[in-house]
């Protein structure tokens, strides 16, 4: 099979020796490139190419953020491309994907290249993507509208709603849907700038204009636009000392 590959690097002439080598390696075709992470994230999911070349070191989004922006569940293969030597590397788990230390040997390349081309028989093994971005902070989301795909800045989020499968962002720009858990955003988000208020929904501190006592022990939650939600008793107590509110 032909791999469609992305290679993402901010600087040009590395980029321009990967394409040179993926040229000698056969049954490869590069699909893109990008200069930053944010441009990787977008064209990530513009191109939905099987294998990304992905710097870990590179302005606006890292490597890490970029996967975290995309999101685990649909990010294709990944080579992490580093200048870390191999005992940085062991900082952090990549052996589920692969890493290429610069500068990139043709021969490691052509390797990594099989290895990802053998994997792509099986069934994707998440898990230690998933430790990679596991507990690092969100700071962007990858959205759609009807421009296309770009990174959405967590700041602008005012209230995050569970709708079944997906989670509804709500923004001043308007709603943006994306696939997931609440509960998932919840782990990745800033404690210290959001808060989950019941099973559904997340608020960011800021914009949370008034609490209300209400019935049971809850509290009623006035957002600045006026609209309300239910703070409930169950979630206040997992933030208990967080806040100035007796949650007794």
């Amino acid at each position: 099979m032909t791999l469609r590959v992305l290679v993402a690097d901010d600087e040009a002439p590395a980029r321009r020796a990967l394409r040179r080598m993926l040229g000698a390696v056969g049954d490869v075709t590069v699909v893109g490139e990008a200069a930053d992470g944010r441009e990787a994230a977008e064209r990530i999911a513009a191109l939905a190419p099987d294998l990304v070349l992905l710097d870990v070191q590179m302005p606006l989004l890292d490597g890490f953020e970029v996967v975290a922006a995309v999101g685990v569940d649909r990010m294709p293969a990944v080579v992490f491309v580093t200048a870390y030597d191999e005992h940085a590397l062991k900082a952090f788990d990549v052996r589920a994907v692969d890493y290429l230390l610069k500068p990139v040997a043709p021969a490691r390349l052509r390797e990594a290249v099989d290895r990802v081309r053998r994997r792509l028989t099986d069934p994707p093994d998440r898990t230690a993507l998933a430790s990679l971005v596991a507990g690092r902070r969100l700071r962007r989301i990858l959205v759609h509208d009807a421009c296309g795909a770009h990174l959405l800045p967590v700041e602008a989020i005012t209230l995050a709603r569970a709708e079944r499968n997906y989670v509804v962002l709500h923004t001043a720009r308007g709603a943006f849907r994306v696939r997931g858990t609440i509960g998932a955003l919840a782990e990745r988000l800033d404690p210290a700038a959001f808060l989950r208020v019941n099973r559904s929904d997340i608020v960011r501190l800021d914009a949370i204009r008034e609490l209300q006592p209400w019935s049971h022990g809850d509290y009623r939650v006035v957002l600045g636009d006026g609209s309300a939600l239910l703070w409930s008793r169950r979630y206040r107590a997992q933030t208990a000392g967080a806040f100035d509110i007796d949650t007794a």
